[in-house]
């Protein structure tokens, strides 16, 4: 038996948007997007709109969780690094392809902006950089 604190993440609320789902917790995003989706700027609205309404006074960070094959319009980071509350951009993959993509998101983001394989490691690295700011 285990004891001592449980490190519970509770999701705060998750939205169910058409390329796929983004879920809230107390101070980070999470999104989940489907196989084949294609991330617009459009479709960025939306998350950018979630983000205020949960987010609007307060420093958050967000970790793209790429489980599935989609695509992205790179210049949706122009808009995302003027929210300045936004502290810290991960992603999570176990895919060389998606290794390779960063590498050029990076180009368009220029606020911190990390690649992991592990989720848990993008996490605790969302969490140092929302906590030091």
């Amino acid at each position: 038996m285990k004891v001592g604190a449980v490190n519970k993440k509770i999701i705060v609320r998750e939205y169910n948007l058409e390329v796929g789902k983004i879920q809230v917790f107390d101070d980070y995003m999470v999104s989940i997007f489907d196989e084949g989706a294609t991330l617009t700027l459009e479709r960025a609205y939306q998350i950018i709109g979630i983000s205020e309404i949960h987010f609007r006074n307060k420093n958050f960070g967000f970790i793209s969780l790429r489980k599935n094959s989609y695509a992205i319009d790179p210049t949706i980071y122009n808009y995302l690094k003027e929210l300045e509350n936004l502290k810290a951009f991960a992603i999570v993959s176990v895919k060389e392809i998606d290794m390779h993509n960063f590498k050029i998101e990076k180009l368009f983001y220029k606020k911190p902006m990390k690649f992991f394989i592990e989720y848990d490691n993008a996490l605790k690295w969302i969490k140092r950089r929302i906590s030091s700011k």
